[in-house]
């Protein structure tokens, strides 16, 4: 079915999609808050979420920053989530308007030949897409391409290009290149589920131009995103063919048809985290573990996977200022008081993606100051991953050292101790 057809809520919808797909965090937005683990893990190809104060806010994101539910294609009320959310319309297009039925007619004429079915799309009036079923001879494939704009030189723009992290996200091949022409392309052949219990292949290329023009196609092997049998072996357009789709001419114009947007200034993102947080994590880690891999951003949300010789433990750490209102929520509910103002809670769970056999603990603290660390370790080398191990390779102590170290920022007694200085 279309994916436009689709009626359940936006928060169902999204909460459904990332339990299927089993996207970089739990679906349940109280999980999400309690995990804590929020601000990184932003190079997760299919989809995103985010936690951000003590509340969940969720968005799916597509490979073209369009989000994506069942059913395949791009939800056009919905798409270009990560990008036009604060950009608004001040102009005028700069070529024609596009009907949804023209880009269909473009899609089907790109791609030259056999039989075409379950044809939809939309204009260029907000978010165009065309999404369609093609049957090359070996079997239906949705294939689909989406159209925006986003704002040039941004983290968003560069994130559309970036190959994700294979902890977080197996594939069997992501390679980004620059064009003649400025633009920056990125070849992603990977899987629609990424602990591959089902066995459909997603294929995505995003394009991305110096002025800001985002062209997205996607393609799977089989005749919907999910919920249906493969009926091919891979998804019918190689890398060299996809290469050729998304660059086509046709589908530039018809981002310069969409309404032109306007972008605000970049406001600093307040932050108090270690310059790298993968560093600090690792120079806190107990004697004995021999970190085999790392990873995370300058949002202060890091990564270790290490070794103990028994098997490999994924270890995540979350590192957020102004947090302080969180106390106030249940997930802080009976909460221990450490000895210099700061609250600290313990969970232990199975992870967050159903693995059989996952076991992750969980530390959780926000300091007087209203600094947030949270850490957690897990029994196995990635979220998808099956155990290694029976249980994570830190201990719930070792993760509460961790935690309350003070490279994360400053103590209670830091904190009074310089304002009395300055009084005196």
């Amino acid at each position: 079915m279309p994916v436009h057809q689709h009626s359940d809520p936006f928060e169902d919808r999204v909460a459904d999609e990332l339990r299927a797909t089993g996207g970089q965090f739990h679906a349940d937005p109280a999980a999400l808050t309690s995990a804590g683990l929020a601000r990184g893990r932003r190079l997760r190809l299919r989809r995103r979420a985010a936690v951000v104060g003590g509340a969940a806010s969720l968005a799916l994101v597509g490979v073209g920053g369009a989000l994506l539910l069942p059913g395949g294609g791009a939800d056009p009320d919905k798409a270009s989530v990560g990008s036009t959310s604060t950009a608004s319309s001040s102009a005028k297009p700069t070529a024609p308007p596009v009907s949804g039925q023209e880009l269909i007619s473009t899609l089907k004429k790109e791609l030259g030949y056999g039989k075409f079915s379950q044809e939809t799309g939309r204009g260029t009036e907000d978010a165009p897409y065309a999404w369609l079923v093609w049957d090359d001879g070996d079997g239906g494939a949705v294939v689909s391409v989406s159209m925006e704009r986003v704002e040039p030189g941004s983290q968003n723009a560069r994130e559309l290009t970036a190959c994700p992290d294979k902890t977080y996200t197996p594939y069997d091949s992501c390679r980004t290149s620059r064009l003649d022409n400025g633009s920056v392309l990125r070849i992603f052949q990977g899987y629609e589920y990424p602990d591959k219990r089902e066995p459909t292949k997603s294929w995505t290329a995003d394009l991305v131009t110096p002025k800001g023009q985002h062209v997205a196609v996607y393609e799977w092997n089989a005749e919907a995103e999910k919920g249906s049998p493969v009926t091919r072996e891979e998804p019918p357009l190689d890398a060299a063919e996809l290469k050729k789709l998304v660059t086509a001419p046709a589908w530039l114009k018809a981002v310069d048809a969409t309404p032109v947007k306007t972008w605000p200034s970049a406001q600093p993102e307040e932050t108090t985290a270690p310059t790298d947080i993968r560093k600090t994590l690792v120079d806190l880690l107990p004697d004995g573990l021999t970190p085999v891999s790392r990873g995370g951003d300058e949002s202060g949300w890091g990564y270790v996977v290490v070794d103990d010789g028994e098997g490999r433990s994924l270890v995540e750490i979350n590192v957020q200022p102004n947090m302080g209102d969180l106390l106030g929520e249940s997930i802080f509910e009976g909460a221990e008081e450490v000895g210099d103002g700061t609250m600290l809670v313990t969970r232990e769970d199975a992870g967050d993606k159903d693995v059989a056999g996952t076991v992750r603990w969980t530390v959780d603290t926000v300091r007087i100051n209203g600094l947030r660390v949270v850490i957690s370790a897990l029994n196995a080398g990635g979220p998808h991953d099956d155990p290694s191990r029976a249980k994570p390779a830190l201990t719930m102590d070792q993760l509460k050292k961790i935690a309350l170290s003070s490279a994360w920022g400053p103590s209670r007694e830091d904190i009074y101790g310089q304002k009395n200085s300055d009084q005196g």
